[in-house]
């Protein structure tokens, strides 16, 4: 096979932007708020799971209350059980801040949000496009905007990187009509 010549002066082509798109200043994501956000998140979605410690403390003390066989390990056994889970998620998402393939989530980005898409934009040539079906979900915090992707991924968009308040009210006129953000 022929090697074939790549000429490094050929323009890098990005997606066309639009004029009217909401642009915001470089932001990157600081990792203690990344696992902040993530621990937040898990016990919101993991909030159901609580009911099964409680529901075996309440067996065990109707069991232990009648006689029938008094335990006590069961208490420290449910505790013990319930932070070691705990911990292992903190430990899943502090890990993930080390990793190198999620190194791109904590670089700076400056964003550029319309009805089609959010793109990315680590500098002038290179970048990525979200499009609004990868949200999950998204809700307003007292400083920022969170957009879940996954149980582990967010696009934390703080008011502060904002140029005006107009955008921020485009922004979440957006997420409105996209039905990400709640009215």
């Amino acid at each position: 096979m022929a090697k074939v010549s790549v000429n490094k002066h050929q323009p890098v082509y990005q997606m066309p932007t639009n004029p009217a798109a909401v642009r915001t200043k470089k932001y990157a994501l600081p990792t203690q708020k990344y696992i902040s956000l993530a621990m937040r998140y898990f016990f919101k979605t993991q909030l159901k799971w609580v009911l099964i410690p409680v529901a075996l403390i309440l067996i065990n003390a109707v069991i232990s209350l009648t006689g029938i066989y008094p335990n006590l390990w069961i208490y420290i056994t449910v505790v013990v059980a319930s932070i070691l889970y705990v911990l292992f998620w903190l430990i899943q998402f502090t890990g993930i801040t080390q990793l190198a393939q999620y190194k791109p989530m904590f670089e700076k980005f400056s964003y550029e949000i319309d009805n089609r898409q959010i793109l990315m934009k680590l500098n002038v040539k290179e970048g990525s496009v979200m499009k609004w079906e990868q949200i999950v979900e998204g809700y307003k915090d007292k400083d920022a905007y969170v957009l879940v992707i996954s149980k582990g991924q967010f696009l934390h968009l703080p008011f502060n990187i904002f140029t005006s308040e107009h955008d921020i009210k485009v922004f979440e006129r957006i997420l409105k009509q996209k039905e990400i953000l709640k009215a």
